[in-house]
């Protein structure tokens, strides 16, 4: 008997059971819907709407936007991690560029600083010479390629 009480009491809440009708009424080809059946229309289509739980919507918007948010929030994520590797890119390809212009002066600079010991004279020859020799060690020390 409780059994049958407890069934009976689950079919009356059943969304079935609680199904609300929607009458849908076309007039001079315009559609509108009401809750009320149409009064002279003769066109009139009964329609059931069953109604979703109200806990079980709310629950799955709520899941919809916390993974929404949870996608943006990666891709923000992405986009600050490409824009970071390109940065970082930028500025390497600046500092070598920067270096080889340094490094090629200064080879430049070591080039005239031999070119000046050979033209050089007697007396200037050695103080040249040495003058060459620490450029190129300068090169060296800064550019070992």
């Amino acid at each position: 008997m409780r059994t049958l009480l407890t069934l009976a009491v689950a079919c009356l809440f059943s969304p079935a059971a609680m199904a609300t009708t929607v009458y849908k009424c076309v007039e001079n080809g315009k559609t509108s819907y009401a809750d009320q059946p149409c009064g002279k229309n003769p066109v009139a289509l009964e329609l059931r709407v069953a109604p979703a739980a109200p806990g079980e919507a709310a629950e799955r918007l709520a899941r919809s936007k916390a993974y929404l948010a949870g996608v943006e929030a990666e891709r923000a994520e992405e986009d600050q991690r490409a824009a970071r590797a390109a940065r970082a890119a930028q500025r390497a390809q600046r500092d070598a560029l920067v270096e080889r212009k340094r490094c090629d002066k200064l080879r430049l600079q070591t080039k005239w600083a031999e070119e000046d010991s050979r033209r050089a004279g007697r007396t200037e020859a050695d103080r040249e010479r040495i003058k060459a020799r620490r450029q190129a060690e300068a090169l060296a020390v800064e550019c070992p390629a």
